[in-house]
């Protein structure tokens, strides 16, 4: 063999020998859950066995599911700041990767992501490992505004029984801290059928701005029971989240919650609302001021009781027209209750609307 040759064998050999341009797709994912997302470590692994090592980072349970190309697999149920894994075989396609809890609650608040699976022989795409992630990409701040002005019928709610406490038992299991005050209110608490027609009204205008500066702008007018007139006058939100309530910057719209989801209390049937804020507002009682720390907590949602004696008709009541308008009120932090039925004001506004507000 000539030294041409013996150079161009070596050459070959070499290049035969030359490592893949890209690393094999890895077969694990690191998965991180938490309010309101779901981060993988990678956006596209390749086809074959894939295991997820799930871990919840938030401050409440989630769940973790994949769904596509004939899989649907779930691991239901992780604890915070408890992890678990998955395994599953995986082909090429597209993947939806998402928190199922709460009849999908938890996925339609952003816990919702997608994962590429790629074919084993496919080369992996430039920037592939641990720092191509599902992250998304931060959004442009989109500003909502809503106008709700209280209408129909104005009820009065006082403490009594939760109509519907078989369908509440098996949600309330996993509220942890909160059941034993949560299964109190079953027996007698603000959720009740016990309620005496009022009068009254309510307008309020609500801006969603995002993760902050949320705000709220709106007055109550309305009497109770025992003929007390009172006022409430909104100007700040709060947005302070605690396990099971989160509070979304302070308003948010179109919110699915309650009941099923477990996101805030099972004790108010399973809603869609057109906008659900929290606040803090200055409370008046026949012209004297009570509190400036009132906890206020406000929807606009698919309507939960009937005409007539107006009592809690459905535990599912999500598909039901948007136009009851719900206002509670609680003593401030530290505060003793209120000198009202129940120490809490509880008032319904039946026939309700929103507009967009002029800008």
């Amino acid at each position: 063999m000539n030294r041409n040759s013996t150079t161009l064998a070596l050459l070959g050999a070499l290049i035969g020998a030359a490592p893949r341009p890209y690393p094999a797709a890895p077969s694990r994912v690191s998965v991180k859950l938490s309010e309101w997302n779901v981060v993988l470590s990678q956006a596209s692994v390749a086809a074959g066995s894939v295991t997820f090592v799930v871990t919840n980072a938030g401050s409440i349970p989630h769940g973790f599911e994949v769904e596509g190309q004939g899989i649907e697999q779930e691991i239901e149920t992780i604890q915070p700041g408890a992890s678990d894994t998955l395994t599953l075989t995986l082909k090429k396609g597209s993947y939806e990767v998402y928190c199922p809890v709460g009849a999908d609650s938890h996925k339609k608040l952003g816990m919702d992501t997608h994962l590429k699976v790629v074919s084993a022989t496919s080369p992996a795409p430039s920037g592939y490992g641990a720092s191509e992630t599902s992250e998304p990409h931060m959004k442009a701040e989109r500003v909502q505004a809503i106008r709700v002005t209280g209408g129909g019928p104005v009820i009065h709610i006082l403490p009594g029984p939760f109509p519907f406490p078989d369908s509440a038992a098996p949600i309330l299991a996993a509220f942890g801290d909160e059941r034993e005050g949560l299964e109190s209110q079953v027996k007698n608490g603000p959720y009740s059928n016990n309620v005496v027609r009022s009068s009254g009204t309510f307008t309020f205008t609500a801006w969603d701005k995002g993760a902050v500066r949320d705000s709220v702008d709106g007055v109550a007018e309305f009497a109770t029971q025992d003929g007390a007139r009172w006022k409430l006058v909104l100007d700040r939100v709060q947005t302070k989240d605690v396990p099971h309530h989160p509070r979304f910057g302070g308003v948010i719209m179109g919110l699915y919650y309650h009941g099923v989801t477990q996101v805030h209390t099972p004790l108010v049937p399973t809603i869609n609302s057109a906008v659900a804020l929290w606040a803090v507002g200055h409370l008046y009682k026949n012209d004297v001021p009570v509190t400036d720390n009132a906890m206020v907590h406000v929807m606009l949602l698919s309507r939960t009781r009937r005409d007539g004696d107006f009592a809690l008709t459905c535990w599912d009541c999500s598909k039901n027209k948007i136009e009851e308008l719900q206002l509670q009120i609680l003593p401030g932090p530290g505060e003793p209750k209120f000198d009202a039925p129940g120490g809490f004001l509880f008032v319904n506004w039946e026939k309700s609307s929103s507009r967009k507000p002029a800008s």
